[in-house]
């Protein structure tokens, strides 16, 4: 039997992209040993998935301790993999494939006088459809031996019916009414530099909340709880938002937005759960964040804007800044394709 390491420190977003590695190597290696290495607070979001069978986390603390972290490293190495992928390749996430030098294969990303204990250094793609793709191709060292890779560029978030519905009754407790639609509303980002103009945000809340006579979940982590109540306040406490549900764990969120009819607002991790459970997403991208990379596998049912997908068509002069440039996404420019999306995905009672 193989047993193979995937090692991604990064946060939600980027260890939610890179599970079509473990997607391909599950249909390559069906009977393979696949353990995926992330940080503590994402791990749980990962249980349970079909091409993992062991989550491995690393806690804050290990992270912080250099002598935890070799003695977490050397304890998990010692299971002896057959394939160890670091899609990581930082000097700390190197130690996976120095302590695990009897792994035929230990494959890194390429970059200059680094990654001497790799037997692969994999160099970023010149053409890529998405950042899928780009981590898929780490798996071209084992294409070259001989291996027929099975690629699948899937990745999903799976969640138990007892979950979901666990959830969902906190939501109907809460006051939600699932005889009308939910959307949850992305209005914060973790990064400043993501978080589209919460003025406008308010706007689009408003218009999508009374067009199709809808509930709106403002969600939230500890750190963005002050921001979701004010801007809640700042919405007259409308009776149709709800900012009362709290999610205790990543794998919670998930929860909540299975029990979600569409997802809406900034880009960021949580956009990429929505699509990991195929709930409908539209997405508002900032300056910092390319639409061609991170709305990967887009399609009807997951959506996204940027300000080049419009730029062209504006008859005025364009900003040289960044931050004004993206002032020019506008609630009317994305209400529209909101509009056509909630038609196709949406059951309006």
């Amino acid at each position: 039997m193989k047993k193979i390491l995937i090692v991604r420190f990064k946060q939600i977003g980027d260890s939610v992209l890179a599970t079509p590695i473990c997607e391909s190597l599950r249909r390559t290696y069906p009977n393979a040993r696949i353990d995926y290495i992330v940080y503590d607070h994402i791990a749980p979001l990962f249980e349970g998935h079909p091409a993992i069978d062991n989550v491995i986390s690393i806690t804050k603390e290990e992270r912080k301790n250099p002598l935890k972290y070799i003695a977490k490293v050397w304890k998990v190495t010692r299971l002896k993999y057959d394939i160890i992928i670091d899609i990581m390749s930082t000097p700390k996430s190197e130690f996976f494939t120095l302590f695990g030098r009897s792994a035929e294969y230990r494959i890194g990303r390429w970059k200059p006088k680094r990654g001497y204990t790799y037997t692969h250094s994999v160099k970023e793609p010149k053409v890529s459809r998405d950042k899928v793709d780009k981590f898929l191709h780490m798996l071209k060292p084992l294409e070259e031996a001989g291996i027929k890779i099975k690629y699948d560029t899937t990745y999903r978030i799976v969640l138990a019916d007892k979950e979901k519905n666990m959830m969902k009754d906190r939501m109907v407790e809460a006051g939600i009414d699932f005889n009308k639609p939910v959307f949850a509303f992305a209005i914060n980002s973790r990064r400043p530099e993501k978080m589209w103009n919460p003025e406008k945000m308010k706007k689009l809340i408003t218009v999508i909340l009374d067009r199709y006579d809808a509930q709106g979940v403002f969600y939230y982590s500890p750190a963005e709880k002050e921001f979701a109540k004010n801007m809640h306040s700042e919405l007259e406490m409308r009776s149709d938002i709800f900012s009362n549900i709290t999610t205790k764990s990543i794998r919670e969120l998930a929860m909540l937005l299975s029990n979600c009819d569409m997802f809406i607002g900034n880009e960021g991790g949580p956009r990429h759960i929505a699509q990991g459970l195929d709930i409908p997403s539209f997405a508002i991208f900032s300056m910092g964040a390319e639409k061609k990379e991170w709305l990967s596998n887009a399609n009807d049912r997951h959506r996204g804007i940027e300000v080049n997908d419009f730029i062209k068509e504006l008859n005025v002069e364009i900003p040289k800044n960044s931050k004004d440039k993206y002032e020019l996404i506008t609630p009317e420019r994305i209400l529209p394709i909101i509009d056509e999306m909630i038609g196709k995905y949406v059951k309006i009672k």
